[in-house]
C-alpha cells in the first residue's frame, strides 16, 4: 500500500510542486493551506508523514507540530522561509524529526521523505519482530538442524558446530524469518547494527561460511537459498 504524505502549506504553487514530485514518487498525497484544515485532515487520513511549513496563516507550523505531537508519532519535516538556526531550534524542540530550509531542491526534499519513512518502516519492523521474538521456543528446529538460542549453538545432527558470534546471529535472525526473502540492507541492519560502517559484502561472506557447515552440499544449497537480485531466503 502506497504511503500517505499530507503537504501543509499556504502557497499554492508550492502545493503544486511537491504533490507532483510526491505522487511521481507512489506517495499517496493530501494538501492543507491552512492549520485548522490541516489538523482536521490529518486526523481523518492518518498519514505517514507530515511536510509542515512554518509560516502559516492563523495557526503557525511551530504550534500545529506541538499538537501533532501530542496525538502522534507521525514524522514531521517542517519547511521554513528563514534558514535561521533559532528557528530550526525551535522546531526541533516542539518534535519536528527534520528540518529543510527554503528554498530547498526537490531531490533533497524526496531524499528526507524517503529517509524519514524508511526509519518509520525499520521502528514499525522491529516492534513487529520483537513481539514475533517473544514468543519464540528457546531452540529453533528445523530437520536435522537445531539452533539453541538460550545457549547460543547451532547442532547439525545431534554434533555441535563451532559458529562465530555474527554466524550464529545471521543463522538465528534468518531461521526467525523462515521462508522470507531479507535483503542484504535489512541483514546488516538487524545483524550487525545501524551503525554498521561496510558494504554488502560481509553479508555474502557470512552466507558462504555457513553454508559450508550446514548445507550438504554447498555449492547448491538447499536451506540458505539466492533469491537473485534481492536477497536471500531461509527454507530450514
Amino acid at each position: 500500500m502506497a504511503e500517505k504524505i499530507l503537504v501543509v502549506d499556504d502557497e499554492i504553487s508550492l502545493q503544486e510542486t511537491l504533490t507532483y514530485n510526491l505522487k511521481k514518487e507512489g506517495y499517496l498525497v493530501e494538501v492543507a493551506g491552512d492549520g485548522i484544515s490541516a489538523l482536521e485532515l490529518f486526523r481523518s487520513s492518518k498519514p505517514d508523514l507530515v511536510i509542515l511549513d512554518v509560516m502559516l496563516p492563523g495557526m503557525d507550523g511551530f504550534e500545529i507540530c506541538r499538537t501533532l505531537r501530542q496525538e502522534s508519532n507521525t514524522p514531521v519535516l517542517m519547511l521554513t522561509a528563514r534558514d535561521d538556526e533559532i528557528d530550526r531550534v525551535v522546531g526541533l524542540e516542539v518534535g519536528a524529526d527534520d528540518y529543510l530550509p527554503k528554498p530547498f531542491s526537490m531531490r533533497e526534499l524526496i531524499a528526507r521523505v524517503k529517509a524519514l519513512l524508511r526509519r518509520v518502516r525499520l521502528i514499525r519492523e522491529e516492534v513487529g519482530t520483537a513481539a514475533q521474538e517473544a514468543n519464540q521456543p528457546k531452540t529453533l528446529v528445523f530437520g536435522n538442524l537445531e539452533i539453541d538460542l538460550s545457549r547460543r549453538e547451532v547442532r547439525l545432527d545431534g554434533k555441535a558446530l563451532p559458529c562465530k558470534p555474527k554466524e550464529f546471529e545471521l543463522l538465528t535472525f534468518m531461521g526467525q524469518h523462515k521462508g522470507r526473502v531479507l535483503t542484504r540492507e535489512l541483514i546488516l541492519e538487524r545483524v550487525w547494527g545501524w551503525g554498521y560502517v561496510g558494504d554488502s559484502r560481509t553479508v555474502d561472506v557470512h552466507i558462504r561460511w555457513l553454508r559450508e557447515k550446514i548445507e550438504t552440499v554447498p555449492e547448491t544449497p538447499q536451506r540458505i537459498i539466492t533469491v537473485r537480485g534481492a536477497g536471500y531466503r531461509f527454507e530450514g
